[in-house]
């Protein structure tokens, strides 16, 4: 039998101790970077959330710019109640003024541009028929760049989506003014379930950016309350402060999305409230002609209080966007009694008709939510 020398068996021990210390150490060293990788993926998404709050798009004045609007009012995806110029609104100011923060600045929308960075990714706005006021002026925006035939809107449950098929770039709108979900149970009953998301949540899942906004439909007064039961879990509420309600509710939503997204794939924004200039008998914004110079107090409303607890006990990073103080400066830019087309007759006997002082004409000011949402992404 073969005899191995002592020192040949142990220069082959070293030589495969050696071998074995450099796989593991290659493996070591290619888990580290995956590692690394994943840091700088999360400190870049961190990071990004930090250099927004460096600049605060929500605090400026307006200030007139005639090179505005961005696009006229014969966009043939805006909704006949926002078209106030073509229902018979005799002055077009409101058109021409642009949001100026204090101590930054936001671009002019530059459609290529955004079409160009969006490109293969999916935009959805989520909530109530304000957002879908945001929706088509996003719509508008892109829109007079890309030739008739290569567009196109389709429909899907509550949702509907443009799509610039070049780009391969869908701009969507979901309806889901709650976020969850709201029911018909007997007798009719609207329920409200405060703990249910799924129904809604189911098509925002693959998507790319995500825009929220939920909060008009929880004030409601009493007369026009959105809901008849309150639900969680077994537990049904007739009564339920509004506030309480509409933090549940966020929370329902917060906890779905630290669970099913991945800040790495989707960016979150959550749009403040719409502030709404109804008083007087809902004509308060009836004939006005220009911004507020300035508020008297802070325009704080109790739902943004809620918001921004509720963002802030999140994990998953959500970038607010806020534009409450700069609309409320806006009561001259809803459509007051120019959500339908009135004749001459009507123009001057105007005193019977109802006043829209919570939506928006259109070109008008989500045209600026949409440069501030262009500007953070």
């Amino acid at each position: 039998m073969a005899k191995f020398h002592p020192s040949l068996l142990f220069f082959w021990f070293n030589f495969l101790l050696f071998l074995s210390l450099a796989v593991c150490s290659r493996y070591e060293q290619e888990e580290l970077q995956w590692l690394d990788d994943k840091d700088d993926e999360i400190n870049m998404v961190q990071g990004r959330h930090s250099s927004l709050r460096s600049c605060d798009f929500g605090t400026g004045k307006w200030v007139v710019d005639q090179s505005y609007p961005l696009y006229d009012a014969s966009c043939p995806y805006l909704s006949t109640a926002v078209t106030c110029r073509k229902n018979g609104r005799p002055d077009s100011d409101y058109e021409k003024w642009k949001w100026k923060p204090h101590g930054c600045s936001i671009p002019r929308f530059d459609a290529l541009d955004f079409l160009g960075r969006m490109r293969r990714k999916r935009i959805m706005l989520v909530g109530d028929s304000i957002m879908r006021n945001q929706w088509e002026s996003l719509v508008c925006l892109v829109q007079s760049v890309i030739p008739t035939a290569r567009k196109t809107v389709t429909y899907n449950g509550p949702s509907m989506a443009f799509q610039a098929l070049d780009y391969e770039t869908s701009i969507e709108f979901c309806w889901a003014p709650f976020l969850v979900e709201l029911k018909k149970g007997p007798g009719s009953q609207r329920i409200l379930h405060l703990d249910l998301i799924e129904e809604n949540a189911r098509y925002w899942r693959e998507v790319d950016v995500l825009v929220f906004d939920s909060a008009h439909w929880w004030t409601h007064s009493e007369k026009w309350s959105s809901w008849d039961i309150l639900m969680e879990g077994n537990n049904a509420y007739k009564n339920m402060n509004p506030m309480v309600a509409y933090e549940k509710g966020l929370m329902t939503w917060a906890k779905w999305i630290d669970l099913n997204l991945d800040p790495r794939k989707t960016r979150v924004f959550f749009r403040s409230l719409s502030p709404r200039h109804n008083r007087e008998n809902g004509r308060k914004c009836y004939n006005q002609r220009e911004p507020i110079g300035y508020l008297s107090h802070p325009h704080d409303p109790e739902q943004l209080s809620v918001l921004r607890e509720v963002l802030r006990r999140t994990r998953f990073p959500v970038y607010l966007q806020d534009i409450t103080t700069m609309s409320a400066l806006r009561q001259d830019a809803h459509p007051s009694i120019y959500a339908r087309n009135l004749g001459e007759k009507d123009k001057r006997e105007t005193r019977g008709y109802s006043s829209d002082c919570s939506h928006w004409c259109l070109p008008g000011v989500p045209d600026t939510w949409n440069e501030m949402l262009n500007a953070m992404l």
